[in-house]
């Protein structure tokens, strides 16, 4: 493979990237914790969007229960942006021979 087409396939896939990286942000997971007692909604980009606190969770004599619910629901939220981000991403550099989970800097 000649030099310039490897430097045209790199400044592809950068604008591939910056593309789906502005996509992603605005695209929007949930997680539930507690059976539905908590839900986070975050984006792609690692921003918590919003909290829904179910009025049935609110336990003034148990706030620490409360606590964990939305701990494990922002969480869970953002562990689920954080893979959905790694899965897209990953499908622009299949096949490219990169290592996975290989950070280009751009």
């Amino acid at each position: 493979m000649n030099m310039m087409k490897m430097m045209k396939q790199a400044q592809d896939l950068q604008k591939n990237m910056k593309k789906k990286q502005a996509e992603l942000a605005k695209t929007e997971v949930q997680f539930t914790a507690g059976g539905g007692m908590v839900t986070v909604t975050a984006t792609c980009d690692m921003k918590v969007t919003s909290i829904k606190i179910n009025p049935d969770a609110v336990d003034p004599e148990d706030v620490e229960m409360l606590e964990d619910l939305v701990l494990a629901a922002v969480d869970g939220a953002l562990n689920t942006a954080q893979e959905t981000m790694s899965k897209e991403m990953g499908k622009l550099t299949q096949g490219m021979g990169l290592p996975a989970g290989m950070d280009l800097p751009f």
